[in-house]
């Protein structure tokens, strides 16, 4: 069934019949607008023709959706889908969420975000310790001793910027599973391109979150956690830093001490993967990524590039 939006005058998804119950109307919010979609099941005895669909407000089922590109609403069918919610200048997202949704579908989905969150770490460690072990091979060749504390300072460094996009891509990999869409391990280094302003915007939010610590700490609590998006609002929709930091913040204000509580019970399954000699953090690190891709795509959307 096509998914049609009367607000917006606009075709905005597709689900399959089956994931609709009969003989009751099934909700779902336009991911363009905010408007409730109402989505009703035809009985094989009055179907409506192909192609029809209900939308906010709409008498008449039979509408026919204008010819343009469709994208599939989150949680919605098993095939890859692409959303995008507009972002007005100087607006912020309508939206909501529960903690337990946000939870549930982050662990099923953990299924198939493992392999490659743990792949790209494993080529990261890989790639770092052949550059260290490289290092120190030339540092005893040339007996550079001296110059080999300079030398282990400024790759220390360059380890520490590179993190940065890398960490980019992980959480890439992660909003491309939240909307069913293809994954692999080589998306995590895709994001270099980025290197500037990702490393600009997290330079930015340690700073003020430090100072924000020092006025009675809740303020660099408070910043901590409005700041959790800006990232993905870099790479997936072109801002720029401060514009990025600002977009996550005041997005995330509107339900702050929710996403607060998503975090803190995160933070709480993290803890208790550590119990048995870590090996819960196969599970509870991808699982971290794809709580916080899912927020970014219940608050933003996905853009089409992604």
């Amino acid at each position: 069934m096509e998914i049609y939006c009367q607000t917006c005058q606009k075709r905005v998804g597709q689900v399959a019949d089956e994931k609709i119950p009969v003989g009751r109307p099934a909700r779902v919010k336009c991911p363009q607008c905010g408007e409730q979609i109402s989505l009703i099941r035809p009985t094989p005895e009055a179907a409506p023709e192909e192609g029809a669909a209900i939308g906010a407000g709409a008498d008449d089922p039979a509408l026919a959706p204008p010819a343009e590109p469709a994208r599939a609403i989150p949680g919605w069918g098993e095939t890859a889908c692409e959303i995008s919610q507009p972002m007005a200048s100087g607006m912020t997202p309508d939206y909501d969420f529960t903690i337990g949704a946000i939870l549930s579908e982050a662990w099923q989905k953990t299924s198939g975000v493992k392999g490659p969150l743990w792949g790209a770490g494993f080529m990261a460690f890989f790639a770092i310790a052949v550059l260290a072990i490289v290092m120190a091979l030339v540092v005893r060749m040339l007996d550079l001793e001296t110059a080999g504390v300079t030398l282990g300072a400024a790759m220390q460094v360059t380890i520490t910027v590179a993190m940065y996009p890398f960490m980019a891509g992980l959480m890439m990999i992660a909003i491309r599973r939240s909307v069913e869409l293809p994954t692999n391990w080589k998306m995590a280094f895709a994001y270099f391109s980025y290197l500037l302003p990702v490393v600009a915007a997290s330079l930015m939010t340690t700073v003020l979150s430090f100072i924000g610590f020092l006025f009675l700490m809740f303020p660099g609590i408070y910043l901590i956690v409005g700041y959790m998006l800006t990232i993905p609002l870099i790479v997936d929709r072109g801002m720029g830093p401060w514009q990025a930091m600002e977009a996550s913040r005041q997005a995330i204000h509107k339900h702050w001490f929710k996403v607060f509580g998503l975090y803190f019970v995160m933070v709480l399954i993290y803890l208790v993967s550590l119990i048995p000699l870590g090996l819960g953090l196969i599970w509870s690190l991808p699982m971290f990524f794809m709580v916080s891709a899912i927020l970014y795509r219940e608050i933003f959307g996905v853009s089409e590039k992604t």
